[in-house]
């Protein structure tokens, strides 16, 4: 028989069902995806004994490949900061298809506050605006961008959480709004060459350092703030935190508007990465966020997660992405499987709740 003990209320906590916490069953999984990708390595006969992870060619000073484990933190830091606004919005149960077009969007719009005057000594040939708008201190297009981001938010959180619309309605309309912003904005022509400050935000691994510090301070809001334990109550229980107080409307706005902030200075980052912004930006990128929630373990019915558990799950993305290619595997069918991961994250899922609803 379990052996159990009185808990709170009278409750008894059968210590035969304690269980790892979630987050580090994923890094179990992430270790285990590693291991495949070094045996497909070792097994598969074109790959020639090839390492996914090691250097076995002492390129450089560690054991560790690092220009591969370089290649797979910058794949994921940019997304990463998209998925950690998308798991916020998830635990409180609603979900954001529009973050990828803001990102096409947003990068179009600051990169035009962001231009420098002169390249190679002569007038901006991508220039935007008018000679007001060159050289502007760095801190003009970043305001710019995180106020459009949380324009985008407030929209979107205002009409889910005001009119009832269903959150994939809402954002699936925004999705196309801010596609066609994007490629209004210059007639889809790109936008170039911004100032040396506007460039440093994306330069080397900045977008790993910007993704880890974004990561702590989400983490903390959520752990530890009035914030956070507010979203995890509205994602539980709707009309239970309601009656107990909290303000449901307007929270559900400042989820979502913190949501497309991230997702705005995203895309600053990562048109301070590549020196341009293009109406295309984005593609996919909403999904791969949600991907990236979900394979952290975060529940799509809202309620549960970590921003922990999303940050491991960007490392497991990175690492299946990096390993598909690691084994040349064509481009269309890394869409496939990539698909067919995330399809059995969220299988998994469901079966894990149904398996804690019989426990209990």
């Amino acid at each position: 028989m379990a052996q159990q003990s009185d808990g709170i209320g009278g409750l008894k906590y059968d210590k035969s069902k304690k269980a790892w916490p979630n987050e580090f069953n994923i890094f179990i999984a992430l270790i285990l995806i590693v291991a495949i990708f070094e045996a497909l390595g070792q097994i598969l006969p074109y790959m020639n004994g090839q390492s996914f992870l090691f250097d076995t060619q002492d390129r450089f000073d560690t054991i560790f490949n690092e220009a591969r484990l370089r290649i797979i933190i910058l794949q994921v830091a940019i997304i990463g900061i998209i998925s950690l606004g998308v798991t916020q919005v998830i635990i409180s149960g609603g979900i954001d298809l529009s973050s990828g077009p803001l990102v096409a969007a947003t990068a179009m719009i600051v990169m035009s506050f962001a231009q420098t005057e002169l390249v190679n000594g002569n007038p901006n040939p991508k220039a935007v605006f008018g000679p007001w708008a060159f050289d502007l201190p760095i801190i003009v297009p970043i305001i710019v961008g995180l106020a459009f981001g949380a324009m985008i938010g407030a929209i979107n959180g205002t009409f889910i959480a005001f009119t009832r619309i269903p959150p994939f309605i809402a954002t699936l309309g925004m999705f196309l709004i801010c596609r066609g912003i994007a490629q209004w904005w210059t007639r889809g022509q790109p936008v170039s060459f911004p100032t040396e400050a506007y460039a440093w935000i994306g330069s080397g691994m900045m977008p790993v350092i910007w993704f880890i510090l974004l990561a702590i301070l989400c983490h903390v809001l959520l752990r530890y703030t009035v914030y956070g334990k507010h979203t995890y109550a509205i994602g539980s229980n709707e009309d239970a935190a309601r009656m107990s107080g909290i303000n449901v409307k307007r929270h559900k706005v400042l989820v979502y508007m913190i949501a497309s902030m991230l997702a705005a200075f995203a895309a600053i980052v990562l048109s301070s990465k590549n020196l341009t912004a293009q109406s295309g930006m984005g593609l996919f990128y909403e999904l791969f966020a949600i991907a990236m929630a979900v394979i952290g373990g975060i529940s799509l019915t809202g309620g549960r997660g970590s921003i922990i558990g999303t940050v491991l799950g960007a490392m497991v993305f990175g690492v299946i992405q990096s390993g598909f290619t690691y084994v040349k595997l064509d481009a269309y069918f890394q869409l496939m499987a990539m698909g067919a991961i995330i399809i059995g994250a969220v299988v998994l899922d469901q079966w894990r709740q149904q398996r804690a609803a019989s426990r209990s």
